[in-house]
């Protein structure tokens, strides 16, 4: 169980303590429990939902994706940020926009990202809301995790040193694949082919910009993937449901 306590701490502000100080081993297993850290976070987002029914449905949206932002303590958003004003500020140079993700400054561009990523959240969640439409709250999450997981099975990590080398170095890739199979298969499932194809297209254009930009991943760029991940999956869903 220490790898997902390790993953459950890392990912979300809920009150986890570890036993004591985990080895890289248990670390690098910890990445494979990242969809199951998407279900709990999914799960408890039913659990608002249900308690905010009586609710008005813009104010049930306007909370569940507060609580959604809250439960990450915004650990994705700020790496959005950061690759954000990198992206724009890096000028195509790799050493600058590695550079510039290490700011801890945010520059306009990152802010302006920022709000159009949660503006489309809420409006998407506003759409299957409206429609009683919940699956969203649990899938969404699942599916952003999963694909951190997999870009660090498939992706090179450009940093050293930290936490992303020692999850990327100790990753047990023959389970990975295992635990990426039954996620994908199961979000297939509930979601339907629309869903996954967005998802797979998110994810493979991200990464093909991170190779060509930077050769690989950072956890800035992958705190990115899944935000826009998770945004353009919400999107295609609100526009399933509204169609």
């Amino acid at each position: 169980m220490t790898p997902f306590w390790i993953a459950l701490q890392f990912l979300t502000r809920l009150p986890v303590r570890l036993a004591g100080m985990p080895t890289p081993e248990q670390t690098g297993r910890s990445l494979l429990c990242y969809p199951l850290v998407g279900g709990v976070i999914g799960l408890l987002l039913l659990a608002a939902a249900h308690l905010l029914e009586a609710a008005a449905v813009p104010l049930q949206a306007a909370l569940l994706l507060s609580l959604w932002v809250a439960l990450s303590g915004a650990l994705h958003l700020d790496g959005l940020a950061d690759s954000a004003d990198a992206w724009m500020g890096g000028f195509g140079d790799r050493e600058r926009t590695l550079a510039i993700m290490k700011d801890p400054r945010s520059g306009p561009i990152a802010v302006v990202v920022l709000v159009m990523v949660l503006l489309l959240k809420f409006v998407a969640l506003l759409t299957l809301l409206e429609r009683g439409d919940h699956l969203a709250l649990l899938l969404v999450p699942v599916l952003g995790r999963g694909a951190l997981l997999a870009l660090f099975l498939c992706t090179p990590y450009v940093r050293a040193g930290g936490l992303g080398e020692v999850l990327a170095r100790h990753l047990p890739r023959s389970s990975a694949i295992a635990v990426l199979m039954v996620t994908s298969l199961t979000c297939l499932l509930a979601g339907g082919i629309w869903v996954m194809l967005a998802a797979v297209a998110i994810f493979f254009c991200l990464r093909r910009m991170m190779q060509q930009r930077l050769g690989g991943t950072t956890g800035d760029t992958a705190g990115a993937l899944l935000e826009v991940l998770e945004c353009g999956v919400l999107l295609v869903m609100a526009l399933h449901v509204a169609g």
